[in-house]
């Protein structure tokens, strides 16, 4: 049976579209998506998906790990080596919450807007 639904975008609130998008440029190498503007900017994925990026005014960061501002999601990458990969998403604008529960596997870092996410030992 084919799947009811296919997944095409995943779109993030944030307070500035085109920073976060260039972050994420340089995180993932996905190309830019041509409708992009000031108020929403995507990325494309080689097979079509999008990863989106909605201007919301008063935009509140989450606080990972604090749950009075949760997470409320997260992306998890790999990479193949954790310092060079910890070293490049510092200097393009990434924050390292001091919580860091992966020890060696893995590391959780903040893009930009706050949200976080995990880059992953492969």
């Amino acid at each position: 049976m084919p799947p009811l639904t296919q997944l095409t975008a995943i779109t993030l609130d944030c307070p500035d579209p085109q920073a976060l998008a260039a972050f994420y440029r340089r995180a993932t190498g996905w190309r830019p998506h041509e409708r992009s503007n000031e108020e929403f900017a995507a990325l494309v994925r080689e097979d079509g998906l999008v990863l989106g990026f909605q201007r919301v005014e008063d935009h509140r960061p989450p606080r990972w790990p604090d749950p009075s501002a949760p997470q409320q999601s997260h992306f998890d990458f790999t990479a193949g080596d954790l310092d060079e990969a910890e070293a490049l998403l510092l200097e393009w604008g990434a924050g390292r919450p001091d919580a860091q529960p992966g020890g060696d596997r893995w590391r959780v870092f903040t893009d930009p807007a706050g949200h976080p996410f995990c880059v992953i030992a492969d």
